[in-house]
This record gives structure tokens, sequence and C-alpha cells, in this order.
């Protein structure tokens, strides 16, 4: 379904502006308020990540399950955590350690052989965090997977009928910004029951400024 942000350009500029001065370098964050949307159905969940077409500049934590070729990859670009097979069943067993590194982790990739033992070990810890890991082959290009995971955020609808994403920071450039909110919306809108229809408003906001509507019209 096409649609329009006839003002987005203008509302950019003016959360940036209201930025200056705070003495930290904001996110700028993109709201969207959901309308007519039965949650208590599952269908109507909305679970998934979202690959912007920009890394909207926020720090994220890989953690990989690896051996061999992999593991040796992983390890030479510095990824944040790497767990071997023999890692994995042993602090599978230390429920606040796994817990610990499930909630401190945005997302886990794992060497496809690995996938049963994960399941049985970690599926306790991730699945419910809706951060099962994404499984690779031995000889993945792990480097490029981790620039797409930099792009990627998690988007959970489950409870409010809300969702909210970065996509980007004040110092980053405002068109980046915009074509990160219009990639956004159409991964919304490509999931909700009615499309468009399903979205109340649209508003953008920083880390520490009000937020500003975006005038979202049908095409």
């Amino acid at each position: 379904m096409s649609f329009e942000l006839r003002n987005l350009t203008e509302v950019i500029e003016e959360v940036k502006k209201s930025c200056k001065g705070k003495g930290f370098k904001q996110s700028i964050e993109l709201i969207v308020n959901l309308r007519d949307l039965d949650l208590r159905r599952p269908e109507n969940r909305i679970i998934g990540l979202l690959e912007l077409p920009h890394p909207p500049n926020k720090p994220v934590k890989v953690c990989v399950f690896a051996s061999g070729e992999l593991y040796t990859k992983a390890k030479k670009l510095g990824v944040d955590l790497i767990l071997a097979r023999d890692d994995l069943e042993r602090i599978a067993k230390d429920k606040r350690q796994a817990k610990k590194i499930a909630k401190n982790h945005d997302f886990f990739v794992a060497e496809a052989s690995l996938m049963p033992l994960i399941g049985r070990t970690w599926g306790v810890y991730l699945g419910p965090r809706g951060k099962m890991p994404t499984p690779v082959p031995p000889t993945a290009d792990i480097e490029s997977i981790l620039e797409r995971l930099r792009r990627t955020v998690r988007i959970r609808v489950r409870n409010q009928p809300v969702v909210q994403l970065r996509v980007g920071t004040e110092d980053m450039d405002s068109k980046l910004i915009a074509e990160n909110v219009n990639a956004a919306l159409n991964w919304i809108i490509d999931r909700l029951p009615k499309g468009l229809t399903n979205i109340k408003d649209v508003y953008l906001k920083g880390t520490m400024t009000p937020s500003f509507r975006v005038e979202l019209r049908r095409r």
C-alpha cells in the first residue's frame, strides 16, 4: 500500500534542533501507534527482525555459537562473545549466567550443526526473548552477517499497540534517517492485517525531546 510522509524532512530537522545542548548524543526514535488491532489474537502480534537501509548507530552486541572455521573467523573479527560446543552445555547449566548472556546480547548467530543442541540447552533462555540464533553454515561470511546485524532492529508488538524503534542519531544525515523511517513503515504496514488503516499516527522524537508528529497520508 502506497503512502507519503508529507513533513518528514521538517520533522527530522525539528527533532535535531530539540536535541541540541543536552550534553550527549541523542538517539532519534520512530513511534508508530496502532489501532483496531486485537493483540489477544496471536496472528495480530508483530515479532520480527527489521533490516534498515542504514545502521541506526546503536551499539549491537552479538553472540556466536560456533566451532572450527567459523569460531576462528568470529574471533578474528572481535565478536562480543563466542561460545564453542563445550561452552554451550556448561554455561546452560548455570541459569544465572545463561540468563545474563541472553539479556545482554542483541543477536545470536549459530553454526547450523549446533542448532539441535542449542534448542535443547538454550531454547528456554533465548526463545521467550525472541532471540533464537540465526543458523549459518560453517563457511558463512560472518563479517557480512555482522554488518547486516548492525542495521537490524528487533520489533515486538505483543501487549501494547505501539511500535518504537531507533532510526538514527542527532548527528546522522537527515536523508539517511528519512530512508530508515520509510523502510520501517513499509515493513510494519506489510505485517498489519489492514495495512495502513491499522496505523493511528506516527511520531519522531529524540531521547530527551518531545514527540513531533509526522503526517502520514495514503497515496
